[in-house]
């Protein structure tokens, strides 16, 4: 699974041809979540408050970004690095 962000200790994750709805893993601490593209929900797992934060603040900068690299992803392209948080 390809990493195509890290920030803060927040990895962020893609997989190749993975199952809808569009979305990507973010890790953190041991923790890790599934989170939904469109509305930035977590669809499983767990992952610490400000962790949380962070992610869907990352998310509604680079929401455009993450649609083009699920859409890479499902036509099995290389995947584009997002900018981490500044």
């Amino acid at each position: 699974m390809p990493e195509i962000s890290r920030f803060y200790g927040i990895v962020i994750k893609m997989f190749y041809a993975d199952h809808s709805p569009p979305h990507f893993h973010a890790e953190y601490g041991g923790h890790g979540a599934v989170i939904d593209i469109e509305t930035l929900a977590i669809i499983s797992g767990q992952l610490p408050p400000r962790a949380i934060n962070l992610i869907k603040e990352w998310g509604s900068l680079h929401r455009s970004d993450l649609i083009r690299d699920w859409q890479k992803a499902e036509q099995l392209n290389p995947l584009d690095q997002i900018a981490p948080l500044p």
